[in-house]
């Protein structure tokens, strides 16, 4: 048997290897529950042998000891910034700029995706991660080492063999569904959302708590150097993969052009894939590839002569605001949307947008018959960007303040330090409804078949006022059949659905409870550390906090949550009910089939299962689930509409499967769940 270091270096390894896979080369080869299993267990050998503890360990990067302040640190070669230009005229004179100065020396370019992010220095030494900088003014920044180690895509230690040396530039960006999430978490919470992504990214970056920052769905990107000792790149192509082999990762979709003809094709290209983008894109950066042509063309006062970014407008229009509505969260948050005249904005029909508060409202003085203009905030939340006041209607006055719920007609509060309007009324239809529509979804209980119709039915005629009340329906049958459209099968189905969620994995029913800020990898985590739901209940906020990616606030939370007398009530009847409160033992089990340890991708539209229906039968079934076609892969499960990866499954002469052999493959004695939902609601 291997001795509790060699266990732990594995572990170490593997994770690492996991990671880079996941993150670099866009091809994991486990599920994440697999990857938490593999940390849960190298965390427990950690705790169990500090003498072999390393900060390098993927366990390290939960977050320390809050700072007080950041402290400035010089650069060792400065960050300077690139020269913008907003026109093609300009990326042509930038291309005769560099014939006048190269003559007769041939050169070619690289185009890369523009990171609308935060710029940011890692220092490694012997492929150590020892110290990470802010841009600050270019020739000094403040240490965030402590905040960048959180971010999971990023290296402790480089992979192979590494330079003395190794200082690389690039960005740290917000995801977009990430961003879309937290600002939700947020409006939930009472708190301002976030402008923009950029805006939460840099606001994560300089927090002083690196626990909070290792719960923000932050991410990086790596595209130059600066200090470098032990390593030479030749040309930027070759920077970029020499980043990538030491698991840097670097943008997507770069483009190598042999002119500048090309390059003016390639950022017509970049634009048209700004939506397939993980981050924020505001254009694109022109680099010259030749490295060795660096030092001769120089630099002006404030950028390269080698390199230039070209920026994009942000897409905005004008259209009608016709009324503000108010929407009420399942926290009592009340949310002012604009509903606007329909107009099409980045691609898709917009009609409403949010106005995120009435402080919000205020700033920007909106009043319903303006005219607003309007984006995308990322290309992802319709937003109200400004009023044009000089197309005001001469009889408009303010959106006052609210003074009752929309829903209830019961007083509303504003809490302190709180930017956000909540009903107090704890029997609120409107929190109801949302309660027992996020109870019921496919991320939390999973209970097919109660669309957001009929919940609003079962709630108008008294069947329901809460989740736990579903596990009484099945009393209340004959008055259930009573409502318009449900006939026997259907009430039935609904039943049975419900019945089948009592044996649901615990972390559905943690994610379904509830508690402010904890979503679905967050029970996912709770479970694995705690037995049940009884056990979770007693934590202490400080065993919470001692976890991963739990910070004061969720911690805080999830204690109050338990503390309620209103919440003890609810959970005890979910509890007489029969719904599972225990974790299972055979949760990661698997069984034998042709498709064990076989490297499985999905593309197209699936008609029979849902998609995280149909990763999670493959994964029960033992096979490693990936995002992209290569070599490595062993299968492709093609839908409807396959493209691109049907393709290159062909071109690599993969084994294709249609949606029907998947269903095939399942044992006799475990047939999938029934996917869909009721056609009538």
């Amino acid at each position: 048997m291997s001795s509790p270091q060699d266990q732990i270096e594995a572990l170490r390894s593997q994770l690492n290897d996991h990671n880079y896979r996941y993150y670099v080369l866009a091809q994991p080869e486990i599920s994440d529950r697999e990857y938490d299993e593999l940390l849960r267990a190298l965390t427990e050998l950690e705790a169990r042998h500090p003498e072999f503890a390393s900060e390098d360990s993927p366990t390290q990067r939960v977050g320390g000891e809050a700072l007080s302040e950041f402290n400035t640190v010089a650069h060792a070669v400065p960050m300077i910034s690139l020269a913008n230009s907003y026109d093609v005229t300009e990326i042509r004179e930038f291309d005769q700029r560099l014939q006048k100065l190269l003559p007769g020396q041939a050169y070619s370019y690289v185009v890369e995706p523009k990171v609308d992010g935060v710029a940011i220095s890692l220092r490694y030494e012997n492929g150590r991660l020892v110290q990470a900088l802010t841009r600050g003014d270019g020739r000094q920044g403040d240490d965030i080492t402590a905040n960048i180690r959180t971010i999971t895509s990023i290296p402790l230690h480089l992979r192979g063999e590494a330079p003395e040396v190794l200082e690389v530039r690039g960005e740290a960006y917000m995801t977009r569904t990430g961003f879309l999430k937290l600002n939700q978490e947020r409006e939930e919470a009472g708190l301002a959302p976030f402008a923009n992504p950029r805006n939460a990214a840099a606001g994560s970056i300089k927090l002083l708590n690196s626990k909070e920052v290792a719960k923000r769905p932050l991410d990086a990107v790596w595209y130059g150097v600066g200090d470098l000792r032990g390593i030479h790149f030749d040309t930027h192509r070759q920077l970029l993969e020499g980043l990538q082999n030491f698991g840097l990762k670097t943008p997507p979709l770069t483009r190598d052009c042999a002119n500048i003809d090309e390059v003016v094709i390639a950022l017509d290209e970049n634009l048209n894939a700004r939506h397939k983008y993980a981050f924020e894109m505001d254009g694109a950066v022109v680099k010259v590839n030749q490295r060795d042509l660096y030092d001769e063309l120089g630099s002006t006062a404030k950028s390269p002569r080698w390199a230039m970014a070209y920026k994009y407008e942000p897409e905005q229009v004008e259209t009608k605001l016709l009324s503000i509505t108010i929407q009420v969260g399942r926290t009592g948050v009340l949310t002012p949307v604009a509903e606007l005249e329909p107009v099409s904005v980045s691609g898709t029909t917009v009609s409403r947008a949010t106005l995120h508060n009435w402080d919000e409202i205020q700033r920007k003085d909106v009043r319903v018959g303006d005219t607003v203009v309007i984006e995308k905030a990322g290309e992802i939340i319709p937003v109200v960007v400004k009023v044009i006041t000089d197309k005001r209607p001469q009889v408009t006055s303010p959106f006052p303040e609210p003074t009752e719920c929309p829903v209830c007609a019961q007083p509303v509060s504003k809490r302190a330090g709180e930017v956000a309007w909540r009903c107090d009324n704890p029997t609120c239809p409107a929190k109801s409804q949302s309660w027992i529509k996020h109870f019921v979804s496919r991320k939390a209980m999973n209970i097919d078949h109660l669309g957001e119709e009929l919940i609003k039915v079962l709630l108008e005629v008294e069947l329901i006022s809460d989740p736990a009340d579903l596990y009484t329906l099945h009393l209340k049958k004959s008055k259930f059949l009573h409502i318009d459209r449900m006939a026997e099968k259907s009430v039935q189905n609904v039943l049975d659905a419900i019945e089948n969620s009592k044996q649901n994995d615990l972390w559905r029913l943690i994610h379904g409870l509830g508690i402010p800020q904890v979503g679905e990898r967050t029970a996912q985590m709770l479970e694995a550390h705690f037995a049940s739901i009884d056990e979770l209940a007693h934590a202490s906020a400080e065993a919470l906090e001692a976890l991963p990616d739990i910070g004061p606030i969720v911690a805080e939370n999830i204690v109050t949550y338990f503390q309620s007398p209103v919440q003890q009530h609810f959970v005890s009847r979910l509890k007489a009910a029969g719904v599972n409160f225990e974790r299972k033992a055979s949760a990661t089990e698997t069984v034998d089939s042709i498709l064990s340890g076989k490297t499985v991708v999905l593309t197209g539209s699936l008609t029979q299962l849902t998609r995280d229906d149909a990763k999670e039968l493959l994964r029960k079934l033992g096979a490693n689930v990936t995002g992209s076609v290569s070599k490595k892969t062993d299968l492709l499960i093609a839908g409807e509409a396959a493209g691109s990866k049907l393709t290159k499954a062909q071109s690599l002469g993969i084994e294709i499967w249609s949606e029907q052999d998947l269903v095939n493959c399942v044992p006799k004695d475990s047939p999938p769940e029934e996917a869909g939902q009721l056609d009538l609601f």
